[in-house]
């Protein structure tokens, strides 16, 4: 198969205790699944984050799934399903974002309080 015809879907508002085979059967009435994974907190335990992906074998099969299922009551909770968004490939280090490490490269002076002034 190849991959370039999948299609990858964002199924979010999951019952936090889905699991991704739960999640599988769900999507394969409506064709063949590649993958189906929940996203979950390593942080926490491996708890689950209530949303996950599946992707499907045919962009006509991942349509038909959304179509259906986004709305849908499943055990107690509306679904969530659209297309999934493209991976992010550029992540920035956590030092390079606002506030971050101020030890290094800085030609502001250190921060003074009144006491400091004198």
């Amino acid at each position: 198969m190849n991959e370039s015809n999948s299609k990858k879907l964002y199924v979010g508002s999951l019952p936090f205790k889905t699991t991704e085979e739960e999640l599988h059967n769900l999507f394969a009435e409506y064709g063949k699944i590649i993958s189906a994974r929940i996203v979950v907190d390593r942080a926490n335990g491996d708890a689950s984050k209530g949303f996950g992906f599946v992707e499907m074998e045919s962009v006509e099969d991942a349509q038909n799934a959304a179509k259906a299922l986004n709305g849908f009551l499943y055990e107690g909770r509306n679904l969530i399903v659209n297309e999934a968004r493209p991976e992010q490939k550029n992540f920035t280090r956590r030092d390079d974002r606002a506030g971050g490490n101020r030890s290094f490269g800085n030609d502001r002076p250190p921060f003074r309080t009144r006491r400091d002034r004198g």
